[in-house]
């Protein structure tokens, strides 16, 4: 899922979604063997890399120009982007998140899904932005492409909301 920064318009099936941060939230549920831990900068590379495989459209461009505009993105915060590491070290999952509450891109490698990562992954970016003091999160992805992550996102109780937010 990628955000929607940019000049481009929303496809027609493209959905922004949202999730009231209440005290009615559950904390995450890692999968045995799997841990998550924060973003260095030496993860850069290997968080681009699973980015590039799960969304297969090279729309990143490479490394260099990439980590150019997501680290220099006034909304950028390293304490927001959160690394699921498997058992072998290897990145399994990702969460980058802008300060404002937005969910740019959410994925997990293909040999680790269904395994409740995404799922973790979210909770604790809800929990994260409850304790910043934030009302909602807020996300985009595409109801015809992504409709795994779609699913997964009402069961968490993220509604349709206006572009606008």
């Amino acid at each position: 899922m990628h955000d929607n920064k940019g000049p481009s318009p929303p496809a027609p099936s493209d959905i922004r979604l949202r999730k009231r941060l209440d005290d009615a939230l559950t904390a995450p549920h890692w999968p045995e063997g799997f841990v998550m831990r924060p973003f260095e900068h030496r993860d850069a590379q290997a968080m681009h890399a699973l980015l590039q495989e799960v969304f297969d459209d090279s729309a990143d461009g490479p490394f260099d120009e990439w980590w150019e505009r997501v680290s220099g993105d006034a909304e950028f915060d390293p304490d927001l982007c959160f690394l699921v590491i498997d058992g072998k070290g290897l990145l399994a999952g990702v969460a980058l998140c802008w300060t404002s509450g937005f969910v740019k891109d959410l994925a997990v490698h293909p040999d680790s899904r269904r395994r409740g990562i995404g799922e973790a992954l979210m909770r604790h970016v809800f929990l994260t932005f409850r304790d910043r003091g934030a009302a909602h999160v807020d996300l985009k992805t595409n109801t015809v492409r992504n409709t795994a992550a779609f699913r997964l996102y009402e069961r968490l109780g993220m509604i349709p909301v206006a572009w606008e937010g």
